[in-house]
């Protein structure tokens, strides 16, 4: 019995001694695993962020209208300045049109006029410019319209010129916008998450803009908001003289109806966009 009590004892304390080393080999695993996870988290080499326009398909491919016009786009032109990208906390709503609360933000310092009709119907979206910025989720994104001072827009802040066509009616337009706007936008929304910057990395922002809205989407029932408050192209092919459209702010306001040129006013506020995420506009900005 004595013999069997030794025994017993003995791979007790063997056990015991073997212990400390078991919880020190976890320690030490546990400890590299934060410290790597520290070392992640603390990287803060900076990384590129790459800023895109996106006129749409409805840009690109052309498309049409709420009243039955095919739109197609030769050129397209919106100019963009100041454009600003933020990580905000908390997340920019742009419902409150409050100022985003930025723990990070960058700025593109030039000012780019971009033509968002360039390329054919597969085209990618226009890169406008790249800046390095440092990690973080870029959550925000603002940025300013004003009129062009040089270039093939020279005067204006939007300039679209294309053709409509109908029931074998062709009418080329060209209409010219000098209202300066601003456009304060949130999280991007879409298929795939944008402004997520990795230390060393690349990522992309996106000002999107909806022509759907001025003229509507014919493949949208008449009674959706799309079509319910979009112009259409009809206003326009009305005020055409010798069979085409050349309208600047001045023609628009003295040749369409009242209802029709405030419509048209109510509309450039809303035609910026993240994605599908809105924006809000500074409305002082455009002059009725």
């Amino acid at each position: 019995m004595k013999m069997k009590i030794a025994k017993h004892i003995l791979i007790l304390f063997t056990l015991l001694l073997g212990m400390p080393a078991v919880l020190l080999s976890s320690c030490q695993s546990q400890t590299t695993q934060t410290n790597t996870n520290s070392t992640q988290i603390n990287d803060k080499t900076p990384g590129t962020l790459k800023l895109r326009a996106n006129g749409e398909d409805f840009v690109r491919k052309g498309f049409v209208a709420k009243d039955g016009w095919n739109i197609t786009f030769d050129r397209l032109y919106v100019n963009l300045a100041e454009v600003t990208a933020y990580q905000t906390d908390p997340p920019y709503k742009a419902e409150t049109g409050e100022k985003p609360e930025a723990t990070e933000k960058v700025i593109f310092t030039e000012t780019n006029t971009v033509d968002l009709a360039e390329g054919d119907k597969t085209a990618e979206t226009i890169l406008v410019s790249e800046i390095s910025a440092p990690p973080g989720h870029y959550n925000a994104l603002s940025w300013k319209m004003p009129k062009a001072t040089d270039g093939p827009a020279k005067g204006y802040s939007l300039l679209m010129s294309g053709t409509g066509t109908k029931d074998g009616q062709s009418i080329p337009f060209i209409v010219k916008i000098d209202q300066e706007l601003e456009f304060t936008c949130g999280d991007f929304v879409g298929d795939e998450r944008k402004g997520i910057l990795q230390a060393g990395d690349i990522a992309e922002l996106e000002a999107t803009f909806h022509f759907d809205h001025l003229f509507g989407d014919n493949s949208a029932a008449p009674d959706e908001e799309i079509n319910t408050g979009a112009l259409g192209f009809s206003p326009l092919a009305a005020i055409a003289t010798a069979g085409k459209v050349e309208a600047d702010m001045a023609t628009l306001k003295d040749r369409l109806s009242p209802t029709d040129y405030q419509k048209f006013m109510a509309i450039l506020p809303n035609l910026g966009h993240v994605g599908e995420g809105h924006c809000h506009s500074l409305k002082s900005k455009v002059k009725n």
